[in-house]
């Protein structure tokens, strides 16, 4: 990192990169629960369903991409294993043992939620003293909040079509 770009971050440049590995490791899980679960899904709407799963993958796999930048920038190292994915994130990974559309969208929801609140947090912690890293995790979590109105919208349809299809 320049020396100029450290000394804007200031003393709290490894608390950041902390918080930054943090949603790095969450986005790794995320898009892999995406990613799967597009696979595996079954129920109606799957088709639907599965489209926007994969869509969130590849932008989950985009904000991997913007952390993994911002945490070599700021002087530190990217989460280097899976393992290390689940024992950083704060956002859990929710396997896709139950492939019926309700559970995924469901957990993806569970996810987002998890997501807003890690960004939401860097957000906090860089105002005022890390407007880089600020302004990008305020564009991710921009996408976030999108993605949990999506599966919400979708949850919703599935619940009117199957009680219309309970009468």
């Amino acid at each position: 990192m320049g020396s100029k770009g450290r000394e804007i971050v200031g003393k709290d440049v490894e608390k950041i990169i902390t918080l930054l590995n943090q949603a790095y490791a969450s986005e790794w899980l995320a898009y892999y629960q995406y990613w799967l679960g597009a696979k595996l899904i079954k129920g109606p709407m799957k088709n639907a369903v599965a489209a926007e799963l994969d869509l969130h993958a590849t932008e989950e796999l985009n904000h991997a991409t913007l952390l993994a930048n911002r945490i070599v920038q700021l002087g530190g190292t990217p989460v280097l294993s899976p393992d290390g994915w689940n024992a950083l994130s704060p956002c859990k990974y929710d396997a896709p043992e139950d492939p019926y559309v309700a559970v995924l969208l469901d957990q993806n929801i569970a996810g987002e939620r998890c997501a807003i609140a890690t960004y939401k947090a860097l957000m906090d912690a860089t105002k005022d003293k890390d407007m880089v890293t600020y302004n990008m995790a305020l564009t991710i979590l921009e996408q976030e909040v999108e993605h949990e109105e999506d599966l919400q919208s979708l949850r919703e349809d599935l619940d009117l079509m199957v009680e219309r299809g309970r009468k």
